[in-house]
């Protein structure tokens, strides 16, 4: 019998005014600035990328409607949004309150949390000069993560909408160093999410999916009991692993370019790496593309010194993507992949060129390669 299998597209949302955007940009600035004034940094380099249906304001419910109808129609399950709450409280918070929730038809894409609990960094654009200042802190007190979780048990997880993975809420976390950092420490932060798990249950909503992003696994401070990240997660409770992007697992071999279809090699090694690594069960992740040069100063020479001055995907067509998702269902299909359930980067990282949302070049040739591969 084939699988039902469930494709969750990561969604950035720096496409709306906030307020603290405004403070530090000016009145009106979202990250569709950086996308408009992209421009090429070496010979071949495609920029500016510009969006089929324009620069919209994502906090509109009628412009997420027209987002949930092609993704819905083109095989998408669930968005899970990049969501932010720092010690100075929530940010970015007006795309999912605002848009997505008003949304009509919100129902036919279903939402899902990936707190991104790391440090909003000054890096738009980014100079050649670091350590960039911190905007917002990523490590959270105990009192901020009771105050944050309350919030999402209250708001989100009461939303029929709301995704869920074997029956629980899909709630994923991606910096777990920074949490447990915040939470002053393992056992701390074991108690302080069992509580959450807890207050779940006692309201009568159900059972929590906790999903660590891997890559924020990896450098945890540990007990003297603890030596590695797989007993960390363990002891955390979490129950799966997945990935962002592949940027984080993958580095390209020359700069300023590497193709895509070299990365999609080294991805496709990764997925049986990562699984094989880690007991918990792993969701597999396919990056559409990376392009990061948006955020970073279009006048400086462009070399090779660190995030966001990464190399740049090349030659990754809607042909080559479709390539990726065929991998990760083959995947899916082994008996490694507890779960059918992959993630996207992304439905509109535009500044880190990773995006199915329709551009004037492909039109929605991206999104066609995910309904063909899982429809």
């Amino acid at each position: 019998m084939q699988r039902k299998y469930e494709v969750a597209a990561y969604y950035f949302p720096n496409f709306h005014c906030d307020p603290k955007v405004e403070q530090w940009h000016g009145k009106g600035w979202t990250e569709w600035e950086l996308v408009k004034n992209a421009t090429p940094r070496f010979v071949g380099h495609m920029q500016p990328k510009v969006p089929l249906w324009g620069y919209e304001d994502e906090a509109d419910p009628v412009v997420m409607e027209k987002k949930i109808r092609a993704a819905a129609g083109h095989g998408i399950s669930a968005f899970i949004f990049d969501w932010y709450w720092h010690q100075e409280g929530p940010f970015l918070e007006r795309c999912l309150d605002e848009g997505y929730l008003n949304a009509a038809n919100n129902s036919d894409v279903k939402f899902a949390i990936m707190w991104a609990n790391h440090d909003w960094l000054e890096i738009h654009p980014a100079t050649r000069y670091q350590p960039y200042p911190t905007r917002l802190t990523g490590a959270v007190s105990e009192q901020i993560f009771i105050d944050a979780t309350e919030h999402i048990i209250e708001r989100y997880f009461t939303h029929p909408s709301y995704w869920k993975i074997d029956g629980k809420f899909y709630f994923s976390i991606y910096e777990m160093m920074s949490l447990v950092k915040g939470l002053g420490g393992l056992s701390n932060t074991k108690r302080v999410l069992e509580d959450f798990r807890a207050k779940i249950r006692a309201r009568g909503l159900g059972e929590l999916h906790l999903n660590a992003v891997v890559w924020g696994i990896e450098t945890l401070p540990t007990e003297n009991t603890l030596t590695d990240a797989d007993k960390v997660i363990e002891y955390l409770g979490i129950d799966s692993v997945t990935s962002y992007v592949w940027v984080h697992h993958i580095t390209p071999g020359h700069f300023p370019d590497c193709p895509y279809n070299e990365i999609r090699e080294c991805a496709k090694a990764e997925h049986a790496r990562l699984s094989s690594q880690h007991a918990l069960p792993y969701i597999p992740n396919v990056t559409v593309g990376w392009d990061s040069s948006p955020r970073t100063v279009q006048t400086d020479c462009f070399d090779d010194i660190g995030y966001p001055w990464f190399p740049v995907y090349t030659d990754n067509s809607p042909a080559e993507f479709e390539k990726a998702l065929q991998d990760v269902k083959n995947f899916m299909d082994t008996e490694k992949s507890v779960f059918p359930v992959c993630t996207i980067n992304a439905w509109n990282e535009w500044t880190e060129g990773s995006y199915l949302e329709p551009d004037t070049v492909n039109g929605f040739s991206y999104l066609a390669a995910v309904k063909k591969v899982f429809s």
